[in-house]
């Protein structure tokens, strides 16, 4: 009998070991677009469905927090030059406005509204982003597991880098935001912030055409949170 105990305590200890030692294996097939760092140059953005009616049922992230980090990547993107475009769901009939700060703050950038979920299935937005032309593309958005979730998984499929704008997501609750967040890292999806994403791009402080507005920008941020 306690043979026979060993002996399952040890295939199971192993079957949890192999579990463990799949993940560098997952890890090794990463496309190695991945490793190549974010810049001004390679990046592309697309803020989703920020808006106040979606906002209203948001339970992951407060709208104070969420409208900062927000405008905090808008301000950064436009810093830098970095293709934005905003997409905008039924604002007329159900979704109402885009965050009037983002829009304050890109006030040169038409809001693509639509209908469909998947922004990337709109004939305008698709051809912003064929425009873009960039191969790194940073996703945020309201909800997390619907309009971030699909035109990420479109844009994978497609063959392109994606980054999820965590912190300028939001859904429903916190199961729904944490499961989509998960599906798309397995999918493929790289879950980031947008400071790491600001810090990404500055790259080196000794770069002063942009290095004062980036601290500004941390500055203000640091400021906007709640303790």
């Amino acid at each position: 009998m306690y043979k026979v105990i060993v002996r399952i305590v040890v295939c199971s200890l192993m079957g949890c070991l192999g579990v463990v030692a799949a993940a560098p294996s997952q890890g090794a097939g990463v496309p190695s677009g991945y490793r190549e760092l974010l810049s001004r140059n390679n990046s592309m953005l697309l803020l989703i469905d920020l808006q106040p009616q979606f906002a209203l049922a948001t339970r992951t992230i407060g709208k104070d927090d969420l409208t900062s980090n927000a405008v905090g990547i808008a301000k950064v993107a436009k810093l830098f030059e970095v293709p934005t475009i905003l997409s905008s769901n039924r604002a007329s009939t159900y979704g109402g406005p885009f965050f009037a700060e983002i829009t304050k703050a890109l006030p040169k950038l038409a809001v693509h509204d639509r209908t469909v979920i998947n922004a990337f299935d709109d004939a305008d937005v698709a051809k912003a982003i064929r425009e873009a032309g960039r191969k790194k593309r940073i996703i945020g958005g309201l909800w997390t597991d619907n309009c971030v979730m699909l035109p990420a998984l479109t844009a994978l499929k497609q063959g392109y880098d994606v980054y999820v704008l965590a912190d300028v997501s939001g859904d429903v609750d916190v199961q729904s935001h944490q499961l989509a967040i998960s599906r798309l890292v397995h999918a493929g999806a790289i879950p980031v912030t947008w400071l790491a994403v600001m810090l990404e791009w500055q790259w080196d402080w000794a770069d002063t055409t942009t290095a004062g507005e980036v601290g500004a920008l941390f500055s203000e941020s640091m400021a906007a949170r709640k303790p």
